[in-house]
């Protein structure tokens, strides 16, 4: 089959126009229609595919089969527009494209002043649908650096370059400065930012860089020796920029300081947070004690088991802890507690038995997830679950366990 003509390489801005249907075929079970030429963009290059309308029906994909173009549509178009007959008009999604447009050429741009500054070419580029990720051939990068690379990036969108596109073939490629040499035959095409950069791409571009608005890397990550940056342009970069000035907003006015000051402040809250939860598990650990000694000496057996009242976590840990080394030789703790029901068992060192195995066993009983050491275990399950039943189980088992690691154990519970 012959290749559909690209209307997008004459006009990356052109969205309407009209074509004959050349070919029909079904695409993962949608019709799909192959016309002679085309203004959709097919995915391809790390850009997305175009959408819009064919005859008013909507494009849901774009495939490029080794250079005819395939437009998998939403439903089968009317069989008067037969197959070398009747002309269909085609509308491309004019918002999508260029939003796609400035991305693409950002990305460009962004590329050859990462060679500029850190000689780090790209490894691979994905347009997504809210951001953009470039990888870069460099290990890493400080603040400053990357700061130079952005300067650089966003001086020549301001300087509102010319972008050409053009046609070259493969056998004087090399007259051309390319980042990076294509491996293909025939026609080469070349997207030209004025004075800036030269590269080999099929897809789809502003006219001027200043159409690209700003660009703003907004992420970076180590990914397969490289770095992987994320980034957006033009309105994205707006959008971008109205979220976190809106959260920079409420922390100001969260913590009564200027904007640059943020950081600062956070770090004085983290640190007197810390401090703080410091000092409560030192009055937590004093409480756990006085509470301790009041159960131990009302206790009728070496094991005592409790349903606590909203007691936190680390609270029944740290009673539970602290009974058992005051004679009981194991403790049951049930509470409620962070939208969850909560089972703590402990028993003292000198008692040879191991608590982990229980986990697997009382877990189940009320959805749970769990585990611990020989001496201590805490399981969390559903918040509804009957609190009673499963100290009586836990109980019950911690005795058997106990029992089966002691012969002469026989003490009942409390």
């Amino acid at each position: 089959m012959s290749e559909t003509k690209r209307l997008y390489f004459e006009d990356a801005g052109r969205l309407e126009f009209e074509a004959r249907i050349t070919g029909r075929r079904t695409v993962d079970g949608r019709p799909a229609v192959i016309l002679d030429e085309t203004a959709f963009y097919p995915e391809s290059g790390g850009q997305p595919w175009d959408l819009g309308t064919i005859d008013g029906i909507p494009v849901v994909k774009v495939l490029d089969e080794e250079g005819t173009i395939v437009h998998v549509l939403e439903r089968e178009p009317g069989q008067e527009a037969g197959e070398g007959a009747e002309k269909v008009k085609g509308l491309v999604d004019g918002r999508r494209r260029f939003d796609h447009m400035r991305q693409h050429s950002g990305q460009h741009v962004l590329s050859q002043a990462f060679i500029e500054i850190l000689n780090g070419e790209t490894r691979s580029f994905h347009l997504g649908a809210d951001v953009s990720t470039l990888e870069i051939g460099i290990g890493n990068i400080t603040d400053e650096t990357l700061d130079r690379v952005e300067r650089r990036a966003n001086a020549v969108v301001f300087e509102n370059r010319a972008v050409k596109t053009y046609f070259v073939p493969a056998e004087r490629i090399a007259e051309v400065p390319l980042r990076r040499p294509p491996k293909v035959s025939g026609l080469v095409r070349v997207v030209e930012i004025e004075g800036f950069d030269y590269s080999a791409c099929g897809g789809t571009h502003v006219r001027r860089t200043g159409e690209i608005g700003l660009i703003k890397v907004i992420a970076a990550e180590r990914i397969r020796g490289n770095l992987r940056f994320t980034f957006v342009c033009g309105g994205r970069a707006l959008a971008d920029y109205q979220v976190k000035t809106r959260v920079c907003r409420g922390l100001v006015g969260k913590f009564n300081v200027p904007d640059r000051e943020i950081p600062a402040a956070v770090e004085k809250q983290g640190a007197e947070l810390k401090d703080v939860k410091k000092r409560l598990k030192a009055v937590e650990q004093a409480a756990a004690g006085y509470e301790a000694r009041e159960l131990a000496e009302g206790a009728s057996g070496r094991i005592v088991a409790r349903v606590l009242a909203e007691k936190s976590p680390e609270g029944a840990r740290a009673l539970a802890l602290s009974l058992v080394k005051l004679g009981p030789a194991a403790a049951v703790f049930a509470t409620r507690s962070g939208g969850k029901a909560r089972l703590v068992l402990a028993r003292a060192d000198g008692v040879a038995a191991d608590l982990r195995p229980l986990a697997g066993v009382l877990a189940p009983l009320f959805n749970g997830k769990g585990g611990g050491g020989p001496s201590l275990i805490e399981i969390a399950g559903d918040q509804e679950a009957d609190l009673d039943a499963l100290v009586a189980r836990a109980s019950s088992a911690v005795a058997e366990e106990i029992g089966r690691h002691n012969p002469n154990y026989r003490a009942p519970h409390k």
